[in-house]
């Protein structure tokens, strides 16, 4: 029988006692390449090798494992060396959160800083029409992390809507509504003004989730229409009051463990 080279017992991708090994998806993801998700669909495709050996799921590597995807060679950081970034960015209306778009709108990626190595992962998504409080990560992981539903990390939105809301369609609204995905709601609704005889109204949401265009979709269930969309709160991270729409801000290592500690508490 042939011996794996890869898994022989002296092998220049097994690591020594001495080195740190980890899942492969986990090294990928960290380095920015690609969510683990994404990583896992290489796998399976055979588009990922190591040290010139096909990889398969549950691979662990060290610093001195050769990581190719599709024959290139991929820089990676090790887990000592590495450090996690999280910028806040206040998207204005009319950009959308993909890298390109084949109608040629401005992308949300198209402001942001460069990052030295790896790429930059929106945590989460806003719409088109949805300004405010978006981050990003150069940590597939972290990205992953904040984003899964598991997290329970809670977002705020203030928005406006025009039609009649009463007290019974607030209390739906919080109770729970079955949208076309599921059950949805707000965990809280404040009104902004309660003294407002306007037929625009303001209000406060929170929901523990980011399906696509939530907030939305549950005002509309109600028959009233959002015509204002602003994210605001991102867990304990609120958009900076001076952050003009376009620009950027490095959370701090204090926001940045804040954030983390909300999501290992979900």
């Amino acid at each position: 029988m042939k011996k794996d080279k890869r898994r022989s017992d002296k092998t220049e991708s097994e690591p020594s006692r001495s080195e740190k090994s980890e899942k492969l998806q986990k090294v990928i993801a960290r380095a920015g390449v690609a969510s683990r998700r994404e990583a896992e669909r290489w796998i399976a495709d055979g588009r990922l090798r190591i040290n010139g050996q096909k990889a398969t799921i549950g691979d662990r590597v060290s610093d001195s494992d050769t990581i190719q995807l599709d024959g290139r060679k991929l820089r990676i950081q090790s887990a000592d060396t590495f450090t996690p970034r999280i910028i806040a960015y206040h998207k204005p209306e009319g950009e959308i959160c993909s890298r390109k778009d084949p109608e040629g709108r401005r992308t949300v990626f198209s402001r942001l800083p460069k990052v030295d190595k790896g790429r930059w992962i929106a945590i989460g998504r806003l719409d088109y029409n949805t300004s405010g409080l978006l981050l990003f990560t150069n940590d597939g992981d972290v990205a992953n992390k904040l984003m899964h539903p598991s997290s329970g990390i809670d977002r705020e939105y203030m928005v406006r809507v025009m039609g009649r809301v009463d007290d019974a369609m607030i209390q739906r609204l919080k109770e729970g509504v079955l949208l076309e995905d599921g059950m949805a709601r707000f965990t809280d609704i404040v009104e902004a003004d309660k003294e407002s005889e306007s037929i625009n109204r303001w209000f406060y949401v929170c929901l523990m989730e980011g399906r696509n265009r939530e907030v939305r979709r549950l005002w509309e269930s109600q028959d009233v229409t959002v015509n204002r969309l602003k994210r605001v709160r991102f867990g304990p991270i609120f958009i900076p009051a001076k952050l003009r729409q376009g620009q950027c801000q490095e959370l701090t290592e204090r926001e940045i463990a804040d954030l983390l500690d909300a999501a290992d508490q979900g």
